[in-house]
């Protein structure tokens, strides 16, 4: 049975950092599902960036789609996963070519995707770490493709959550174990 951990934060919140970090300290045999999908040059910088930080031991997983055979590949070689990220998964989810242009539909093909991704992870005999950004937080975003992005990732990250044993939210590079808190708080 899988170790579910999911790590949340905003943008540059340090994330990222935090979820390399407890993956290097907890692991032994670590593998690396990135999802980006590198369309421009600031994304490139990013990629770049996050390789970077990656010591060259750890195996890395490209899988902008189907990330639930990441996950089964990796199990078998790997007692730690790092799956990095959740809401650039959606997004490819949503904007891959030929995707539903209905709302509804969206929804069901998303929830469909990351139950089969929480699946794998529970049934993984390793810890997979998930990274997700929290995007919830700002305003009522003007189009409907935006507002569909936020609420379906505020809740495949609450579906994933669920599953989690640990759930870190990251701000200002300071990781918090909210999960551990609101146990603690009969919740």
């Amino acid at each position: 049975m899988g170790k579910i951990v999911l790590v949340v934060g905003g943008a540059r919140s340090g994330k990222s950092s935090f979820a390399e970090s407890y993956a290097a300290s907890k692991g032994k045999k670590i593998a690396y599902i990135a999802t980006a999908q590198v369309y421009d040059k600031e994304m490139e910088y990013r990629v770049k960036l996050h390789k970077s930080r990656r010591p060259s031991a750890w195996k890395t997983y490209e899988f902008p789609y189907q990330a639930e055979q990441a996950i089964v590949e990796a199990a078998k070689e790997h007692d730690m996963i790092l799956f990095d990220c959740i809401t650039l998964y959606l997004s490819n989810l949503l904007c891959k070519e030929n995707a539903a242009i209905d709302l509804s539909k969206d929804s069901e093909e998303v929830f469909s995707a990351f139950q089969q991704i929480v699946q794998a992870a529970k049934e993984a005999n390793c810890t997979i770490v998930f990274v997700s950004n929290e995007v919830g937080a700002g305003i009522v975003p003007e189009n409907a493709l935006a507002r569909e992005y936020r609420d379906l990732a505020g809740l495949v990250n609450q579906m994933i959550a669920r599953e989690a044993e640990d759930v870190f939210l990251v701000t200002c590079g300071i990781p918090v174990n909210i999960k551990k808190i609101a146990e603690n708080l009969g919740e």
